[in-house]
């Protein structure tokens, strides 16, 4: 998570800063290389910059490069020409599976521009190894050098500035001409991912016109990102009573126990989605067909977000600044604590910026969004 640049600086002298003004012409480039963010959350998004990218060079190539199984998450999507996986993912090309050799590979595809939304120093390195000539990203972590274009991150007293990440991304684009940047992220399904959905919800026993409400207690950052299981199961309960609601419990690898322990703490009778786990592409297929989504502050949030679907989040451990958007649909529950936003992975003290969020407040906002989606739909 990175803030916004104070200012541009092109190795080049020739590069577009952001509010679009081209200070020196130079012919567009045929082949872009554009390096994706790492977290779910981040690359969803990214997507108001790389829709923006795409309008502005329609007819240019564009390459992505995405941990391999975040390319679920942009399928069905037109922002690339095509995606190619970071090295060490699963392929049967023994050159891609090691960074040296997929930087060759690229190397001799012939780039013209790197656009870095990465902000690590491997993807510079990985850009410069690639041969691509002009290198475009935030000049952080200690790899200015390696880049051609660099955009300087937005700093007070020597500490970056909370700012949404779209905007972050969104001058990226600026600095190369784009003039309309979206604010709200946006995603798409494919019909593999849909019917998986389908099926999900068909061996819960959802009935027609029956809310679904999708609870995501677990969170890749860590567990202070985490609200409290007995809570997930108190506001799941009282919405089955009081809503007439199907619920269930999504996870990633890594979180079956918590979403387990969730549904060993409800009286009624959820769907655990973790026999298999349900993947990222047909996650982001099941909340965009969901009534709502009640979620950590972590990567399903922006799924649900992208598709207007109605979400209840809660913040703890992070500033809410960094992951803004201008989404309606979106109830943020926050309870200011005198040591955060402290942006720890796990807590050192009584995890109180979660534990005050009560029940009560997150189902009051759950059962506001679900009776606002109702009239939405009868009208």
């Amino acid at each position: 998570m990175s803030p916004m640049p104070q200012e541009a600086h092109s190795g080049h002298g020739a590069a577009n800063p952001p509010g679009g003004k081209t200070r020196f012409r130079r012919p567009d480039p045929t082949r872009i290389l554009i390096i994706l963010p790492n977290w779910v959350g981040d690359l969803v998004l990214a997507t108001p910059a790389l829709r923006s990218i795409r309008a502005r060079f329609a007819g240019i190539h564009l390459t992505g490069v995405v941990k391999g199984p975040m390319a679920e998450v942009l399928a069905g999507g037109d922002w690339f020409d095509e995606l190619v996986h970071w090295p060490g993912g699963q392929t049967r090309d023994t050159r891609r599976q090691s960074f040296l050799g997929m930087a060759s590979e690229l190397r001799d595809r012939k780039f013209d521009w790197a656009l870095l939304m990465s902000n690590s120093f491997r993807a510079a390195l990985f850009a410069r190894l690639a041969g691509v000539p002009r290198r475009i990203g935030y000049d952080r972590d200690g790899r200015g050098l390696l880049l051609t274009d660099k955009l300087l991150p937005h700093k007070f007293d020597g500490k970056f500035v909370p700012v949404s990440m779209i905007r972050y991304y969104n001058a990226i684009a600026r600095y190369l001409g784009c003039r309309d940047c979206p604010m709200v992220p946006e995603l798409f399904t494919t019909p593999e991912q849909e019917q998986v959905a389908t099926d999900a919800l068909e061996a819960a026993g959802v009935q027609p016109g029956q809310p679904v409400v999708v609870l995501n207690p677990g969170a890749a950052y860590g567990p202070a990102k985490c609200w409290v299981p007995e809570r997930f199961a108190e506001v799941a309960d009282r919405l089955v009573e009081q809503m007439s609601a199907a619920v269930l419990i999504a996870c990633g690898p890594k979180e079956i126990d918590v979403a387990r322990k969730v549904a060993g703490h409800m009286r009624q009778r959820p769907t655990v989605l973790d026999n298999p786990v349900m993947r990222l592409g047909p996650l982001k297929a099941l909340i965009r067909r969901s009534s709502l989504l009640i979620t950590n502050d972590t990567g399903p949030r922006h799924f649900a977000n992208a598709f207007g679907t109605p979400v209840v989040t809660m913040f703890g451990p992070t500033d809410r600044e960094w992951t803004a958007t201008e989404v309606a649909s979106e109830k943020e529950l926050h309870v200011p604590v005198d040591c955060g936003p402290c942006m720890k992975r796990q807590c050192s003290l009584d995890h109180r910026c979660m534990t005050r969020i009560s029940g009560d407040m997150v189902l009051a906002a759950a059962i506001e969004l679900l009776k606002g989606r109702a009239a939405a739909a009868a009208t």
